[in-house]
């Protein structure tokens, strides 16, 4: 197993894996409502076997090469986590994501982390367009795609119905000249 430091804060990148579905159980109960304001991460892990059966799709996805899951732990405590939903190599074009519990929230974490999945994606697979989808209200993932060099491309408007609302979405994007030009 590999972990990645993400700065000088004790904090790592590493797999996420189904063995460690316990630890992530206990990561999203502790984080399940602040994680779900905008996603529906913490519905798709409930108990352990569901924790588990979520872990072992993204391992499937893995093994397709059509998507990955990676947590950030803080000094050796699972915090939050960066993924590629959608990882599409046949067309060159991926979808990053992201989650924290908020203890773990306005220190830089999923920005650090979430570079090491675009340079991955852009410079070892050849990856052309990385693209973040987040809800309009999501002004702190917002924030992390401004962060990253994204460009707004527009608003899904009301696009996504979760919690009994109907959210905008944005889409943000950067294309491999630009994450290379802005490095």
């Amino acid at each position: 197993m590999f972990a990645i430091s993400l700065g000088d804060d004790a904090a790592e990148l590493r797999p996420l894996e189904p063995w460690r579905a316990e630890e992530f159980l206990a990561h999203m109960d502790r984080g399940r409502e602040y994680i779900g304001r905008y996603v529906g991460l913490p519905s798709a892990a409930t108990d352990l076997e569901s924790a588990r059966a979520f872990l072992q799709s993204y391992a499937e996805k893995q093994a397709a090469d059509a998507g990955r899951i990676y947590g950030i732990w803080q000094n050796g405590t699972l915090v939050g986590g960066v993924l590629f939903r959608i990882f599409d190599v046949a067309s060159g074009n991926c979808e990053a994501g992201c989650w924290l519990e908020p203890s773990a929230a306005g220190r830089g974490l999923v920005t650090r982390a979430v570079r090491v999945l675009i340079d991955w994606a852009v410079e070892e697979r050849g990856m052309h367009r990385i693209e973040w989808v987040v809800s309009s209200a999501n002004t702190a993932s917002i924030k992390v795609a401004g962060r990253l060099g994204m460009t707004r491309e527009g608003v899904q408007r009301e696009s996504y119905p979760y919690g009994g609302v109907r959210h905008d979405m944005e889409v943000w994007s950067v294309l491999a000249p630009e994450w290379r030009a802005g490095r």
